[in-house]
C-alpha cells in the first residue's frame, strides 16, 4: 500500500493538486487522500481508475495496485469492512477467540500477530500493530458510535505474550468498560446455550442507516448486505446479549479476574 500511495502523492503533485483539490474533486476528502498516500488506507480499483484517467497517468496506479506484492494485501473485503467500521455509527461485535481487535492493547495484538502461522517478519508485525491500534479511534472520535461487545469467555482466559500483557488487557478492558456509549458484556464458560456456536461476527450501521454484517474464516472474509442474512445475525447478538453477563456483572468478574495475580 506504501508503494502505490507514494506514486499516488508523485502524480498528484506533478499534476498540481493539493491533497485537498483531489479529495474534493472526488468527494472523498483531504484525509483519505493523505492516509492513501501514507499507506493506512487502501487505494479501491475504482477510484484508482477515476484518478488515473484524471492526473493522465495512463493507468499507472490500476497496474500498480492490480501487481501490489500479495505481502501488502489485504483481503477485499476486509478493505471494505474497514472502510465501514470507521464511518459506522453503531457497532455490535460478538468475539469468541481472541479480544476484538478495537479494545486490544499493542502488547496483545504483538502476541496475535506473532502467532501467525506462516510467521511474519518483524517489521511486518510491527506494521499491522500500529494499523490495528489505530482502529481504536473510532471508539474516540467527536461523536464515536454506539458500541457494544460480547465476548466469549475463553477468549479472556487465554494468556497470550505472557501473564505481563495479559493483565495489561484485562486492565485495559476494564478502563473501556466506563467509557461512554460502550458496552462490553462476557459470555460466560458453563453455559448450557449459546447462540454464537457458528463464530464470530460484527454488525454495522452506516451513516445512510444500511445494515451490514461482516464474518471471517481461517482462510477468507465476508462483507453480507443481504437483509434477510443481516437480519438472522441480528436476531442471534440479541440472543447473545441476554445469554452474557450483565455490564456490571462483567466488571465484577474483570475485576476478580485482575485480582488473582
Amino acid at each position: 500500500m506504501r508503494m502505490v500511495g507514494a506514486l499516488l502523492a508523485l502524480y498528484r503533485q506533478a499534476a498540481g493538486y493539493t491533497q485537498k483539490s483531489l479529495g474534493d474533486r472526488f468527494v472523498v476528502g483531504e484525509q483519505q487522500i493523505a492516509s492513501i498516500e501514507q499507506g493506512r488506507r487502501p487505494l479501491k480499483p475504482d477510484l484508482a481508475e477515476q484518478l488515473d484517467q484524471l492526473l493522465d497517468t495512463k493507468g499507472a496506479l490500476a497496474a500498480a495496485l492490480e501487481y501490489m506484492p500479495e505481502v501488502d494485501l489485504v483481503p477485499l473485503w476486509a478493505e471494505e469492512y474497514l472502510d465501514r467500521e470507521r464511518e459506522a455509527i453503531a457497532i455490535s461485535w460478538y468475539e469468541s477467540l481472541l479480544v476484538p481487535g478495537v479494545l486490544q492493547t499493542e502488547g496483545y495484538a504483538r502476541a496475535v500477530f506473532g502467532g501467525r502461522v506462516p510467521v511474519y517478519d518483524a517489521d511486518e508485525i510491527e506494521q499491522l500493530v500500529a494499523a490495528r491500534i489505530e482502529r481504536r479511534e473510532v471508539l474516540h472520535r467527536k461523536a464515536p458510535p454506539m458500541i457494544s461487545f460480547v465476548v466469549w469467555e475463553a477468549a479472556l482466559r487465554d494468556r497470550l505474550g505472557g501473564d505481563e500483557v495479559y493483565f495489561e488487557q484485562l486492565r485495559h478492558l476494564r478502563e473501556y468498560t466506563d467509557l461512554p456509549g460502550l458496552t462490553l458484556q462476557i459470555l460466560p464458560l458453563g453455559r448450557t446455550t449459546h447462540a454464537g456456536l457458528n463464530g464470530p461476527f460484527i454488525l454495522l450501521e452506516t451513516p445512510e442507516h444500511q445494515r451490514l454484517a461482516y464474518t471471517e474464516t481461517q482462510r477468507g472474509s465476508q462483507l453480507i448486505a443481504d437483509p434477510n442474512e443481516v437480519a438472522i445475525l441480528n436476531q442471534k447478538y440479541a440472543m447473545l446479549r441476554t445469554q452474557a453477563l450483565t455490564t456490571e456483572d462483567t466488571r465484577d468478574l474483570l475485576d476478580r479476574l485482575l485480582g488473582e495475580r
